[in-house]
């Protein structure tokens, strides 16, 4: 069994259902220390983080990932359990082997390998990883972000491993992600008998003209390569579950992905205003989980795109699309971001894989990187 392999399944086989890190990080501190990392436990309620870093100086080159998986939902749905990492017909089965502990034993392996060919290699490799990515992103990388801020430490570079391969590996090339930003709005009503409405006031009617225009607007265009701004309504709750009630409080859950036309402050006034446009008897409560970053043009993505295409066969396709990672909290320190992983098509499933053979390609991938930014 290759090291990448017998590593992603020990980290596999470790239940860490977020923000538990259940052995991951001791697992992996105590290997980059025999490789000669300086390794620093950074804990934050109940949020496990590793910061390691091998070298000194700029510029600095991190490899950021995360040890927490989301559950994995019913056992008896899986075709192995979850937590017993299983190959079957060269894939590696269990939950995070996909997002990301098949990446983060990729980076340990090639980290491992530069350090050993390398000792004096100019500027700093890092590791970050956190137990917080899959949950809310509290005190975890963003946490970690203040705190390496507060001490001046400059990242010139940030390698993410997550899932980003779609057919093949490194056919993919994440060069920023959009924003992201929920919002929990409570109209207020008065409550009464559907039968008297003069003696009420039903706030799903009020608010109706008002969600039929913010979810009708037009933000943007997009910019470079991001796609338009757009505005989702995920839960819409009101009433008592009688139907000769007129409720006395709608709330309406909604989310925006955005991309740079927009910051978080923007949006929240834009929206703000519509609302008191329409003089509901209202309360606006925000989440920001992170503005959008873009990675331009560069010597990072250029070499990037060398090397994927080396392994995919073809130049990757250079894109902004998805979710969101915790990049969103690094880009803001000044570094430049992409992200480079395996295929993404089983992350969050059942019988969530990675195929061995792109498991065991991932730490040259990883390796030849690292090389070409610090060697």
């Amino acid at each position: 069994m290759s090291d990448v392999l017998q590593l992603a399944c020990e980290l596999i086989s470790r239940p860490s259902v977020t923000p538990d890190d259940a052995g991951c990080q001791p697992l992996i501190a105590g290997r980059l220390a025999r490789a000669g990392f300086l390794c620093e436990r950074l804990r934050y309620g109940a949020v496990d983080n590793l910061w390691a870093t091998h070298g000194e100086g700029g510029p600095l080159l991190l490899l950021l990932g995360h040890t927490d998986v989301v559950p994995p939902g019913p056992r008896e749905a899986w075709s192995s359990d979850p937590f017993a990492p299983d190959v079957r017909d060269g894939v590696l089965y269990g939950r995070g082997a996909a997002d990301m502990k098949g990446s983060v034993a990729a980076f340990v392996v090639a980290a491992e390998r530069f350090a050993a060919a390398h000792p004096d290699h100019p500027g700093t490799l890092a590791l970050l990883l956190t137990s917080d990515e899959e949950g809310d992103a509290i005190d975890g990388v963003r946490k970690v972000a203040q705190t390496l801020r507060a001490r001046g430490e400059r990242i010139d570079w940030c390698i993410t491993g997550e899932p980003s391969s779609t057919g093949r590996l490194g056919d993919l090339l994440r060069v920023g992600r959009r924003g992201s930003l929920s919002g929990t709005l409570t109209v207020k009503g008065v409550q009464g008998h559907v039968a008297y409405p003069h003696k009420a006031r039903n706030p799903i009617h009020l608010a109706a003209p008002a969600l039929a225009e913010l979810v009708a607007r037009h933000w943007d265009d997009g910019y470079e390569s991001f796609p338009p701004t757009s505005l989702q309504v995920s839960n819409i709750h009101a009433g008592t579950g009688a139907n000769n009630v007129i409720p006395g409080e709608l709330q309406v859950l909604f989310n925006l992905r955005y991309n740079p036309h927009w910051d978080a402050p923007a949006l929240e006034r834009e929206i703000a205003a519509l609302l008191d446009r329409h003089g509901l008897d209202h309360e606006l409560r925000w989440h920001r989980s992170g503005e959008p970053f873009y990675t331009p043009e560069g010597r990072l993505r250029g070499i990037a795109r060398e090397v994927l295409g080396g392994f995919a066969g073809a130049a990757p396709e250079e894109s902004t699309g998805g979710g969101t990672s915790d990049a969103r909290f690094i880009a803001p320190l000044g570094a430049q971001c992409i992200e480079v992983g395996p295929v993404n098509a089983s992350i969050h499933q059942v019988d969530e894989h990675v195929s061995v053979a792109d498991l065991q390609a991932l730490p040259e991938l990883y390796l030849r990187l690292i090389e070409r930014l610090l060697a």
